[in-house]
């Protein structure tokens, strides 16, 4: 229907249409979409009753910023008496008992929420092929994977069943879906937004982002659910800058791109090394500096996120014991027998092998070795970009190794499937805003995705240069 949240709002203020309208043209994509196991939930009459609702205000011009706008939200975002899930067997009758800062955010200025996406269980994954309510299958071709994993936000927003929706991004879940479906997908720096109703998974490195088909609407909806929130105290206290007005001008002659010279090659899809170096040259004809930078550390990043953060899951996860909310085992003589047969039963094989890698990682013995060690080598990553960042404003790398692969083709090598997220670890390691937009397709018709990381907080710069090459390369 709408590819721009400006267009629909000048018709819904109009009265070409209502909201009304808009969400019975999303449901009945939804409906069509099925086979594409996007959507866990989907709020049909809710989401009809707030769009007449908004077409009120808007007839009272009372309504928010965001009015008519239908958003999908990750299953692992909380919304108030609604079912989350997860992605996992664990969960799969819990109700949420509040709502998501950065959702309630949305709703605040009108958005209209349509339902909750599907996703690899507690967001590990880069395939969305672990979630315990199937695989989520590429809108451009469905014996593929979406990525993950926000799988279904992407595919939700791919396949026109929403005009935005809400990921999260560990290390790269928001970005490597976007790019594999063709999307817009951006994690703000870390910080930024409000992780409160969030499910951890790994607390020092989630973080939520939006995706949509445009920048426009990735900045404008970053401008509501951005800001600090007492409830999360890893939220910053900086002022929201208006990121919607500030990134239709760029000065080409006054910034500087780096690009990495010691970006690992092996792997990379020679489409999307050909892709990416055609973007650089348009940059480098239109007036912008292109310099070499180095991160030397960043080929550790595979192997200090995966040590890092499965610490961090076998944490956040031990919660889910069986005792007082989520799956209980029913075949239990003691407590130690409940935790362990409701664990055995309710997880998935992918996050049993991260408790159990976070488990080991943290143990007497092996935490010098491999914990506190990862955590010096986090910090040289995050020098790497700082130093990077004195000598460029922004950095362009791909965004995944190759395009969307086939449905089962990694889901037996954990070590292959986790170096897809090669390209993205890192800035999630230092924390540095990132987003990943279209740039073309590979001879097979598969989406491939650039990306762009900044400075913290730097997310204005990040979404100017993304916006310019959408709109010119």
């Amino acid at each position: 229907m709408y590819n721009d949240y400006a267009v629909l709002r000048s018709d819904l203020n109009s009265g070409k249409l209502t909201a009304v309208d808009v969400v019975k043209y999303y449901l009945a994509n939804i409906e069509k979409g099925k086979h594409l196991n996007a959507f866990l939930s989907v709020f049909k009459e809710e989401a009809k009753e707030t769009a007449s609702e908004v077409d009120k205000k808007i007839k009272n011009c009372t309504a928010g910023r965001l009015a008519g706008m239908v958003v999908a939200v990750k299953d692992v975002l909380s919304l108030k008496n609604k079912t989350l899930t997860c992605g996992s067997k664990i969960l799969e009758n819990f109700e949420a008992l509040y709502t998501a800062t950065a959702v309630q955010r949305l709703i605040d200025e009108d958005a209209i929420i349509i339902g909750k996406t599907n996703c690899d269980e507690f967001a590990m994954g880069s395939s969305n092929e672990n979630s315990a309510y199937g695989a989520v299958k590429n809108p451009y071709d469905h014996t593929r994977v979406p990525g993950g994993s926000s799988g279904g936000s992407a595919v939700a927003v791919a396949a026109d069943m929403c005009m935005v929706s809400l990921g999260t991004d560990t290390g790269g879940s928001v970005r490597q879906p976007a790019a594999l479906c063709g999307v817009v997908g951006f994690k703000p720096t870390y910080g930024r937004v409000s992780r409160f109703g969030l499910t951890a998974f790994a607390s020092s490195f989630d973080t939520i982002g939006p995706f949509a088909k445009n920048v426009q609407d990735i900045a404008l909806v970053l401008e509501v659910m951005a800001g600090w929130d007492e409830k999360d105290s890893t939220c910053v206290k900086k002022e929201v800058e208006n990121y919607s007005s500030a990134i239709g001008s760029i000065n080409e002659n006054e910034m500087t791109i780096g690009i990495v010279s010691d970006l690992p090659s092996e792997g990379l899809q020679k489409e999307i090394k050909d892709t990416t170096d055609k973007v650089i040259g348009f940059l480098k004809s239109n007036g912008y500096q292109i310099k070499p930078v180095e991160l030397p550390h960043a080929k550790y990043s595979i192997q200090t996120y995966y040590i890092l953060t499965t610490a961090e899951a076998s944490s956040n996860l031990a919660r889910y014991d069986g005792a007082r909310y989520g799956h209980r085992s029913k075949d239990s003589k003691t407590t130690e027998d409940m935790n362990v047969n409701s664990r055995t039963e309710g997880f998935g094989p992918e996050v049993k092998r991260r408790i159990m890698l976070g488990t080991y990682v943290l143990s007497a013995g092996y935490y010098d070795a491999y914990y506190k060690k990862a955590q010096r080598v986090r910090r040289l990553i995050k020098q790497d970009f700082e130093n990077a960042f004195k000598e460029v404003d922004l950095i362009i790398m791909p965004t995944t190794p190759t395009t969307a692969f086939k449905i089962g083709e990694k889901i037996d090598d954990p070590l292959s499937m986790y170096l897809n997220d090669i390209f993205t670890t890192s800035s999630n390691l230092s924390g540095n805003p990132s987003i990943s937009i279209p740039v073309g397709m590979d001879n097979s018709g598969l989406p491939i995705g650039l990306q762009i990381i900044g400075r913290d907080f730097d997310e204005i710069g990040v979404l100017k240069l993304a916006n310019y090459i959408m709109r010119n390369c």
